[in-house]
C-alpha cells in the first residue's frame, strides 16, 4: 500500500495538462517545456526512420551489385552492406530514444515515414520508376503524419520505475494482457496445430506481440531517461522484467513476421503489419499509460490521420512485386528455337543410359552410314 500511495504521488506530479498550464504562469512553463521534449521525441523519431530507410536501400543496392559479379560473394562480407545494417541499428536507437521523450500515440504510427522514406530514396539513387500512386500515398502519408503530431493524445509524463510498476499491476492492463494472451494462444493453435498459415493469422500474431514490445520499450526507455535525467532508475526489479519482455516479444516477433515475408509477397505484407502494428501499439499505450484524450474533435482527427498514413503506405507498396536480380545465365527452356526436353539426363538403371534423349534419329543416321561405307 506504501508504494502504491508513493507511486500515486509521483504521478500527480508528473502529470501536467494544457488546460491547467493556461492559467497559471508557472505550470504554462513547465508545458511549454514538456512539448518541447515532445517534439525532440517526435524528431528522433522521424530521423531514425529515415535513417533505416537510407539503410535499407544501401543494402538493396549491395544486394544488385553483387548479383552483377562474375563470382558472387556472400552479402555478409560486403562492405557496404555492413554500412547498411550500421545505418539501421543506428536507427532503430533512434526509435527507442523517442520513446523516451514522447507518448507511444504519438511515436508508433510515425512508422510510415520509413515507407514514404524508402520510396523516395530508391527513386533518386536506386533509379526504380516513379508512379502517380507513389506521389499520391507519400501525400497522403506526409498529411497524415501532421496531424498526428498536431493532435495526438498527449499527457506529459516522467516515467520511473515506480511509474510502471503502479501501472503493470493496474486491473485495466491486466484484464487487458488476460484478454491478448487469449487471443494470441487460440491464433497459435490455429497456426501450429491446424496448420493454417492464412497472412492475416501471422500478422495478427506479429501485432500482438509488438504491443508488448512497444509498452517494454516506453518503459525501459522512460527509466532510462528518467535515470540520466533525475534519479537512478536501473536498480528497480521492474527495469530488468521490462527489458526481458522487450528482448523476447521482439525475437518471436521477428520469427513470425519473416514467416510472413516467405509465404507472400512483401508488398501485401508491409501495409497490412503496419496497420496491424500501429493500432495494436496505441490501444496498449492507450490502455497501459493511461492517457486521456483531450476532445472529440481531436479524437476525429487523430484517427483521420492514422487513416490517411495507412492509406499512404498502401499506395506505395500497392503493386510492387518482388524484384528479382539479374540472371547471369541463360535459361535452357527460353533459348529461341530449341525444344525443351523432358529429360537431359536418363536414369542410370535404365536402357538407354548412355545414348541421347532421342537416340533413334541419331542410330538411324550412324547405321546409314555404315552401310554407304
Amino acid at each position: 500500500m506504501a508504494a502504491a500511495s508513493a507511486a500515486v504521488d509521483e504521478l500527480s506530479r508528473n502529470f501536467t495538462y494544457g488546460a491547467l498550464g493556461a492559467g497559471n504562469g508557472s505550470l504554462s512553463g513547465a508545458w511549454y517545456r514538456r512539448n518541447q521534449i515532445h517534439l525532440f521525441g517526435v524528431l528522433l523519431a522521424i530521423l531514425g526512420n529515415l535513417v533505416i530507410s537510407i539503410s535499407l536501400n544501401i543494402q538493396k543496392y549491395s544486394h544488385v551489385q553483387l548479383a552483377h559479379q562474375e563470382h558472387p560473394r556472400p552479402y555478409f562480407k560486403s562492405m557496404l552492406w555492413w554500412a547498411g545494417a550500421v545505418l539501421m541499428a543506428v536507427g532503430e536507437m533512434g526509435n527507442f530514444a523517442a520513446y523516451g521523450f514522447a507518448p507511444i500515440t504519438l511515436i508508433a504510427p510515425l512508422g510510415c515515414v520509413s515507407v514514404t522514406g524508402s520510396a523516395i530514396i530508391s527513386v533518386m539513387f536506386l533509379k526504380e520508376n516513379l508512379r502517380a500512386s507513389d506521389l499520391l500515398g507519400m501525400t497522403l502519408g506526409f498529411a497524415g503524419t501532421y496531424l498526428l503530431v498536431n493532435f495526438a493524445p498527449n499527457r506529459t509524463q516522467s516515467i520511473s520505475a515506480r511509474t510502471v510498476q503502479y501501472y503493470f499491476v493496474g486491473w485495466q492492463f491486466l484484464i487487458y494482457v488476460i484478454f491478448e494472451i487469449l487471443i494470441f494462444c487460440t491464433l497459435l493453435y490455429f497456426h501450429k496445430r491446424k496448420a493454417m498459415k492464412h497472412m492475416v493469422i501471422l500478422l495478427s500474431l506479429v501485432a500482438l506481440l509488438a504491443s508488448l514490445t512497444v509498452i517494454s520499450v516506453k518503459a525501459v526507455s522512460g527509466m532510462i531517461t528518467f535515470s540520466v535525467t533525475d534519479k537512478m532508475q536501473l536498480t528497480y526489479p521492474i527495469f530488468y522484467i521490462m527489458f526481458i519482455i522487450m528482448i523476447a516479444s521482439c525475437v518471436f516477433q521477428v520469427k513470425f513476421l519473416n514467416h510472413a515475408t516467405k509465404l507472400y509477397n512483401t508488398a501485401m505484407v508491409v501495409p497490412i503489419n503496419h496497420v496491424f502494428f500501429t493500432t495494436s501499439a496505441i490501444i496498449a499505450g492507450i490502455i497501459f499509460i493511461r492517457i486521456p484524450w483531450c476532445s472529440f474533435s481531436y479524437h476525429i482527427i487523430y484517427i483521420f490521420g492514422c487513416f490517411l498514413s495507412f492509406l499512404g503506405v498502401f499506395l506505395i507498396t500497392r503493386n510492387r512485386d518482388k524484384e528479382h536480380l539479374p540472371q547471369s545465365y541463360i535459361d535452357f527452356g527460353n533459348i529461341p528455337g530449341k525444344q525443351t526436353l523432358d529429360k537431359i539426363q536418363p536414369d542410370s538403371n535404365g536402357l538407354s543410359y548412355g545414348t541421347l534423349p532421342d537416340g533413334s534419329d541419331s542410330t538411324k543416321s550412324q547405321s546409314g552410314e555404315k552401310k554407304e561405307v
